[in-house]
């Protein structure tokens, strides 16, 4: 992890703007080549530094460790990088949708087109589907650190760059950017069409947006950000017809469900047998904060049968309010070391359960701290993501879509790299928690 830090504090300065004349100069060319060129540097180096940890994690360390109760043995192959919602694309790459009748049927017609056409064109060339996803996501993943390094740069200069690509290819959640998941490709798209919708490139950010809303329905929050954007910037029509037409690839797969099953929004009724409720399920999350303060064994059971748990975690709650509230007396050293401390102690104790709430709530918070720092699609994207997430259902796989919210990697970059000494504390735990999530979903244990 020194290394990382090495790498984020001292690359060579480039300079990071230059001036947008048409037609553009020799020279101004090959300047924007140089910083497509940086990016692409860092892109791929902690894109391959970070890929190289989940790679020997799931194809190394796994299988040679004894099976977890209600997991597996992994083999070393293509097939452990595809599990619990992997096998529902392949479905779809290699038969097609699936929708019928049948309410408590969970159909394969809830997952969009993108991700498993892909797959199947790589396919073509021999390869098995799990091999082909595999290979589509790394290398959207890896586009979406490029793109991603290069708009933030733009914006606030190499420093932050680095921080804000660090984290996205870093958090724990990342790992489903190398696994046979969307992740990947929405992460690319809709970065690409916020970056070109902030430049006023309307023809790219429609083609970008179309893309992204053909990968996942959570893309669909492209659409109130181009719209709040363009009117409180006064934008051209130009940008009211890009918000429009950047709902293609969501519109096709509705005319694709008229047409096949006769019901254009099967992809929205079939979300019933997976979850039950629309709209904000507050059950859901309260039984995951109640589940991290008493544990999973005294949720079940309705009674504290087993009072490790809670003790526990009322004394990690008592120390984190004392050192709070002496921070000011103690030495920087002791309330670093002890924040340190407890973060890892409640990560311990339930860390799926702490990784959802700061996800969502606290990325919520952050974008709102940070309101003045952002840019405004930074932040209308950001809020209109985490209204969709809450408005759909329950609390499953939040924390997976809240690190579909590029806006929430830029703020935390921001903020890390005021603060590095608290920056490279973050990245560590995140190597640490990324280990931890990859070495789960190898062996078919559920993360989100």
């Amino acid at each position: 992890m020194a290394t990382i830090g090495y790498l984020l504090d001292h690359q060579p300065k480039i300079l990071t703007c230059w001036v947008k004349i048409k037609p553009m100069s020799r020279s101004q060319l090959s300047h924007r080549q140089l910083l497509w060129g940086d990016a692409l540097f860092f892109g791929f180096l902690m894109w391959l530094l970070s890929r190289l940890v989940i790679a020997v994690t799931m194809l190394v360390i796994a299988p040679s460790l004894p099976a977890p109760p209600g997991g597996i043995v992994p083999t070393a192959d293509w097939s452990v990088f595809s599990y619990s919602d992997s096998p529902r694309y392949e479905t779809i790459a290699t038969g097609g949708y699936e929708y019928g009748s049948d309410a408590q049927e969970k159909y394969n017609i809830v997952f969009f087109p993108l991700f498993p056409m892909l797959a199947r064109a790589v396919m073509m060339l021999g390869l098995p589907f799990d091999a082909a996803g595999t290979l589509v996501n790394n290398l959207a993943f890896l586009g979406a650190l490029v793109v991603l390094y290069r708009w933030v740069e733009e914006h606030h200069g190499k420093s932050i760059a680095r921080w804000v690509t660090g984290v996205l290819a870093w958090c724990p959640m990342s790992f489903f950017g190398s696994v046979v998941y969307t992740e990947g490709l929405f992460l690319l798209f809709s970065t690409a069409a916020l970056r070109a919708f902030e430049q006023q490139h309307y023809t790219w950010a429609t083609l970008w947006g179309a893309i992204a809303t053909a990968s996942r329905v959570t893309a669909a929050a492209l659409i109130p950000t181009f719209v709040i954007v363009a009117w409180r910037e006064c934008r051209p029509i130009q940008a009211y017809i890009t918000s429009v037409f950047a709902l293609s690839g969501l519109l096709l797969f509705i005319l694709y469900c008229g047409v096949h099953f006769g019901d254009p929004l099967a992809f929205v009724h079939a979300q019933q047998a997976w979850r039950d409720t629309v709209g904000i399920n507050w059950k859901d999350w309260r039984r995951d904060l109640i589940r991290m303060m008493i544990g999973m064994t005294n949720l079940e059971q309705r009674w504290i049968v087993e009072p490790w748990h809670p003790l526990l975690f009322l004394i990690i709650m008592v120390s984190a309010y004392f050192l709070w509230r002496f921070r000011k007396t103690l030495s920087s050293t002791i309330v670093f070391y002890g924040a340190c401390t407890i973060w890892f102690g409640l990560w311990l104790l339930d860390g799926d359960a702490l990784i959802l709430f700061v996800s969502v709530f606290g990325g919520a918070y952050l974008l709102w701290h940070l309101r003045s720092q952002l840019e405004l699609i930074v932040l209308t994207y950001g809020f209109s993501s985490l209204a969709l997430i809450m408005a759909s259902g329950g609390a499953a796989s939040a924390q997976r879509y809240a690190y579909g919210i590029v806006s929430l990697s830029i703020a935390l970059g921001v903020l890390l790299e005021r603060y590095p000494r608290w920056g490279y504390a973050t990245m560590v735990f995140f190597a640490i928690a990324l280990v931890n999530f990859a070495l789960r979903f190898s062996q078919h244990i559920w993360v989100a």
